[in-house]
């Protein structure tokens, strides 16, 4: 009798490929380890009774628990221990890169937060071409001011993250994205307690910082195990160079009805505002001249003036920053129809509405009622906003040793972004300047719009995949996924006298692949031993942004409709090819990985800025990329008894050689750039950490190398190496009457006080030479935080 294979053995049969792959791990939504052989089901079941426990979430959030997260195949991650090392609030993202290979994030402030100034990069790859889930929620684009998603520090409460996990390969097939070029970040949040109870903390910083935090929890509230909980946390703090406060608001709540003993529907919603003065540019050139602490004239208002009057368009910039709202809710369906067969469907929503602004000295005010002179700089105000709606559904099936997957994604997106100019009043009127996060109509209504761009974007995905489990020992992945996405639409409204062009970028265009493979193997030889491989094909949808917004490699950005045709009908969406092959050696003492790995990146799509910030000459161009890399990483845990026993040590390396294909041109001139290194990405990393714990007691201090990175295409510019160290402790006094578990923590940023480029290329990269776009990153900074659990 001929065994029926399902998908698995069909693709291999007609691919004829030998799988020796390893399949990123499912997400560990309890921050439990897998065991050997484990089947999925018996996971999830797991899981979910863990989640259910009155004490798990509590014991993952407020004590030191000695169990750790243990990564398996390609599948990096990271609980809650981990992640109260850092400060709290810090940026989800800065955490993991901090503790993972691989992953290079920067930001001009201490703890990620500032969105003008922050970019994550993973193996090469920018953080608006690597797939990222909350909950299941796609949150793509991550990159400032994206139309294509949320950033992940402002859709979740850090406190409120359960775990978080990373697959650099090539991303699971069931990874709902239209950015997933370089892998994906899941996250998941923590589930209410079944106790009544709560959560406070309070942080203290330099630079006038502090945070309020505070959690509810109403433990269950009937029979069926009903249960929620609402959160709110406020971050302030004033500019560690210049003025201005960067304050952002948070508000959470979360319910879980439980069905039995294996379905739930769980509901979360978030709301988050942000009003910040950003950080100035800087150039290389300025740095390399001493302008360490060069920044926006705010508050005096009066300089800047008269420098406009003088300078123009060369004046000081007066100021520069961003007021940004969000909303995001998901309501999840989780049921387990059968004993062998799970169903999931999950309705999500987002909506956005971002102002990016500085006082612009090239465009003069109108003279206000009253006054007899007009000011001679205005407030540019680019205004965009985005409206989300879409669904996931997938179903799970056990049958013999195979676990059969399949899903779709459906998303709906209507994009809008204008630029606008409002008045400043005039320095004699005496009255006060507007400010940079609005409002911006107090001297009347915009009196010039420059243009108006709206696009829908319609996305839809479908998944289908295998894993055999032929031996306890031995997973085999075979999968694919189909991807259409379509954005149609452009400029609705273009002020020629102000942009130059007689027509703005309008059109359709259609990002589409109807089979994109996925084939892995998880061999685990010996206990404790994995071998695994990982080749995987991905497509990135095309992304939209309007024209003069530097920094986004869209087609939309270019200055005439004639070219964007042309590129309409010339330029594929950007496709890629994953080759991974790794070891991992997991026991109690020690846990060693490595990964070798390859992309042939094709279509890539580069935004030249062949100006400056102020007036960005746009134009795009496709080239390959080529790139190889090895990442490693060692954490041991020598002694496993006596006072020594919190004694944890965790070193990483990565080195990556990513190159261009072709050489490009720009404004008529061709740039040598083929071979060249990419920009803005470390070639070499170096993390290190040393942590002990005893008792209530527990010390830290990390140390992270970045080597030289290159700044224009053409390699002539580069930004040098540093060192970044952080130095934390923490001291947890116990119970004190209705406080539970006292904890005080307190950690130093940039303990060496190191001078160093954090952000690159936020008004995009020149081609040769420099250009104002780059940030310092943050000095020395001291924070303390004191929290405890009712």
């Amino acid at each position: 009798m001929v065994r029926k294979l399902p998908l698995c053995g069909l693709l291999l049969a007609a691919t004829s490929l030998d799988c020796h792959a390893a399949t990123a791990a499912p997400l560990a939504q309890s921050g439990h380890n897998q065991a050997p052989g484990e089947s999925s089901r018996a996971r999830e079941t797991r899981a979910r009774t863990a989640a259910a426990s009155p004490r798990s979430a509590r014991a993952e959030t407020l004590s030191v628990s000695t169990s750790r997260n243990i990564s398996t195949g390609t599948e990096q991650r990271m609980g809650q221990k981990v992640m109260q090392q850092f400060v709290p609030g810090t940026n989800p993202l800065k955490v993991l890169s901090a503790r993972t290979p691989g992953l290079s994030f920067s930001s001009g402030d201490a703890l990620g937060l500032d969105a003008w100034s922050s970019s994550l990069y993973m193996r090469g790859f920018y953080w608006n071409s690597v797939g990222i889930s909350l909950d299941g929620i796609p949150l793509n684009d991550q990159s400032y001011g994206t139309l294509n998603g949320e950033n992940l520090s402002q859709a979740i409460i850090t406190n409120n993250i359960a775990g978080m996990s990373v697959s650099q390969g090539g991303g699971a097939v069931d990874t709902m994205s239209t950015t997933n070029l370089g892998g994906s970040i899941q996250i998941s949040s923590a589930d209410p307690s079944d106790r009544m109870g709560g959560d406070v903390s309070q942080m203290f910083g330099s630079n006038a910082s502090f945070r309020t935090y505070g959690r509810f929890d109403t433990g269950a509230m009937n029979r069926t195990g009903t249960k929620m909980y609402i959160s709110y946390a406020r971050s302030d703090t004033h500019k560690w160079k210049g003025a201005g406060d960067q304050l952002q608001q948070q508000a959470e709540a979360k319910i879980v009805q439980p069905i039995g003993q294996d379905s739930r529907i769980a509901g979360f919603m978030s709301w988050s505002n942000n009003s910040q003065w950003s950080y100035y540019d800087l150039s290389l050139t300025e740095v390399q001249n001493g302008g360490w602490s060069s920044e926006y004239l705010y508050p005096n208002y009066g300089k800047a003036y008269r420098e406009a009057q003088k300078y123009g368009g060369g004046a000081d910039l007066y100021d520069g920053g961003q007021h940004q709202v969000n909303y995001l809710g998901g309501l999840t369906f989780d049921m387990a129809m059968t004993r062998n067969l799970h169903w999931k469907t999950l309705f999500y929503a987002n909506s956005q509405v971002l102002y990016g602004t500085y006082a612009d000295p090239a465009v003069s005010s109108q003279v206000l009622p009253g006054a007899t002179e007009a000011a001679p700089l205005s407030e540019e105000v680019w205004q965009s906003h985005q409206a989300r709606y879409g669904m996931t559904s997938s179903v799970k099936y056990n049958i013999a040793h195979h676990t059969i997957q399949s899903g779709i994604w459906l998303e709906n997106n209507n994009q809008e972004m204008g630029q606008f100019f409002y008045n400043e009043p005039s320095l004699a009127s005496g009255l006060a300047p507007l400010k940079t996060i609005g409002p911006y109509d107090v001297y009347g209504r915009a009196f010039m719009e420059s243009y108006d761009f709206k696009w829908t974007t319609d996305t839809f995905q479908y998944f289908l995949s295998d894993t055999y489990r032929p031996i306890r020992n031995l997973d085999i992945h075979a999968g694919f996924k189909s991807l259409i996405t379509t954005t149609s639409g452009g400029v609705q409204y273009n002020n020629e006298a102000y942009t130059g062009a007689s027509a703005l970028a309008n059109g359709s265009m259609t990002a589409a692949a109807a089979f994109l493979p996925h084939v892995s193997v998880n061999w685990r030889f010996l206990p404790g031993h994995e071998l695994y491989f990982d080749v995987a094909e991905n497509m990135r949808g095309y992304g939209v942004q309007s024209w003069g917004s530097a920094g986004q490699a869209s087609l939309w950005a270019v200055q005439d409709q004639s070219v964007f045709r042309r590129l309409q009908g010339s330029t594929p969406a950007e496709r890629d090819w994953v080759y991974l092959v790794g070891y991992r050696y997991n026991d109690r003492y020690a846990n060693f990985s490595v990964d070798a790995y390859h992309v042939n990146d094709y279509h890539h799509l580069l935004e030249i800025n062949a100006g400056n910030q102020n007036n960005p000459i746009l134009s795009v161009a496709p080239t390959d990329i080529s790139m190889y890399g090895v990442d490693a990483a060692l954490t041991l845990h020598p002694f496993q008894h006596g006072v020594m026993k919190g004694l944890s040590m965790f070193n990483s390396v990565s080195y990556n050689h990513a190159t261009y294909g072709s050489d490009l041109e720009s404004g008529g001139r061709l740039y040598s750039v083929n071979k060249k290194n990419i920009v803005n990405y470390p070639q070499v990393m170096y993390k290190s950490n040393l942590t002990y714990a005893f008792r209530g007691m527990e010390a830290h201090i990390d140390a992270n190398y970045y080597s030289r990175r290159q700044y224009s295409y053409t390699n002539d510019t580069s930004v040098p190496a540093y060192w970044l160290v952080t130095l934390g402790a923490r001291y947890r006094f116990g119970d004190y009457g209705p406080m539970k578990n006292l904890t005080f923590d307190f950690s130093v940023y940039n303990l060496a006080n190191s001078k160093y480029i954090s952000m690159m290329g936020e008004n995009g990269n020149p081609m040769s030479g420099d250009l104002y776009s780059m940030e310092r990153g943050a000095i020395r900074q001291y924070f303390g935080t004191v929290s405890a659990h009712f």
